[in-house]
């Protein structure tokens, strides 16, 4: 479940850009919000319509996104409030006023309105195929670092934008790092339910499954214990080069 808010007021663009991952001036984007110490705390779609802005956000982050907003927002220009609107999505043909999904073209569109029909896309299959992370599964409040979910690749951070709340950590990570772990795709030749650790030949632990769509996975990794000998739950591993 998805939940609609509403930005609004003049300050709206300049509001979300002090606060988000993404260059809201170029939306619609995929962005986050993040701790200080540059660990997640929600991610969401902003999207402009007419004279104001759309946060599409899961429904179960929606409240404290909402709390949290309103902690920064001071005395700007800024009214923030559910939109009434539900989000339909698909893979075929756009309708009219339907967005393109930002992250990846495998994701088909987004459309904003009174109804949310489902066009039976397999969302769970595309998701593991290009290694797209999902609110609450791969995202996690408070530990999540969103270069090791790969938001960079997914085009939900930008580092031409300026500040934002974690954009120091982040940065760091980018230029001065070199990421250790994080998330890639796997293939599992057996039974292995999603949170099963996957640990090396040797028997050290190496990560964990997440969402897992028939033998194909996504997995939090360490990149250097990525090798031959994996499993998970006894069920051979074979790890997709580090992204």
């Amino acid at each position: 479940m998805r939940t609609i808010l509403r930005v609004t007021g003049g300050d709206r663009v300049g509001f979300l850009q002090g606060l988000v991952t993404n260059d809201v001036t170029r939306a619609p984007v995929w962005a986050a919000l993040l701790t200080p110490q540059g660990k997640y705390l929600a991610d969401f779609l902003i999207v402009p319509d007419g004279e104001s802005l759309l946060i599409d956000v899961d429904a179960r982050l929606a409240d404290d996104l909402m709390r949290r907003l309103a902690m920064y927002r001071l005395r700007s220009d800024v009214q923030i409030a559910p939109a009434g609107l539900n989000v339909s999505r698909g893979t075929g043909p756009a309708p009219a006023g339907a967005i393109t999904d930002p992250r990846h073209p495998a994701l088909g569109w987004r459309l904003y309105g009174d109804s949310a029909p489902d066009d039976g896309t397999d969302w769970e299959a595309i998701r593991v195929a290009h290694c797209i992370p999902e609110t609450l599964v791969e995202l996690i409040p408070n530990e999540t670092f969103p270069l090791e979910a790969g938001f960079e690749r997914l085009h939900g951070v930008d580092f031409r934008k300026g500040c934002y709340v974690g954009q120091e950590v982040t940065a760091r990570m980018k230029h001065k790092t070199e990421l250790r772990k994080g998330l890639t795709t796997v293939s599992v030749a057996g039974e292995a339910a999603a949170g099963t650790p996957i640990l090396t030949a040797d028997g050290r632990e190496a990560g964990v499954l997440h969402t897992r769509a028939g033998d194909r996975a996504i997995a939090y990794l360490r990149f250097d214990r990525i090798g031959a000998g994996l499993t998970a739950g006894g069920a051979p591993v074979t790890a997709d080069a580090a992204p």
